[in-house]
């Protein structure tokens, strides 16, 4: 039992500061949509990404993600740099401590 504790104890040392929640996120009744741009559009290295955020009891604002990788520095309008391919873009709720929240919308797009 130490061990599950310890290794519990471990998981939420590591994932401290990086918004994301080492456990289930908190589903606190937030709701993001992607309006802009549509699944499977092609887009160009830098896009305006339009969402609406719906917050819930916890929600102040909105986290992007890009193939997995979370934008530190993301001004909540556009994704630059990305390479051509095909790129999945993530918007995840998260709270005033930087948590994600389960609120999360996703879409494809290829990068001409």
């Amino acid at each position: 039992m130490k061990r599950v504790a310890a290794v519990l104890a471990a998981v939420g040392v590591l994932t401290l500061g990086l918004g994301i929640n080492g456990f289930a996120a908190t589903d606190d009744g937030s709701k993001i949509t992607i309006t802009s741009p549509a699944a499977g559009a092609k887009v160009g290295k830098d896009i305006e990404l339009v969402y609406e955020l719906t917050k819930g009891s916890q929600a102040t604002h909105a986290h992007c993600f890009v193939d997995g990788e979370y934008q530190k520095g993301w001004d909540k309008k556009t994704v630059k740099g990305m390479s051509p391919g095909t790129h999945e873009i993530k918007v995840v709720a998260a709270d005033k401590d930087h948590q994600t929240l389960a609120a999360e919308a996703t879409v494809k797009v290829e990068v001409q």
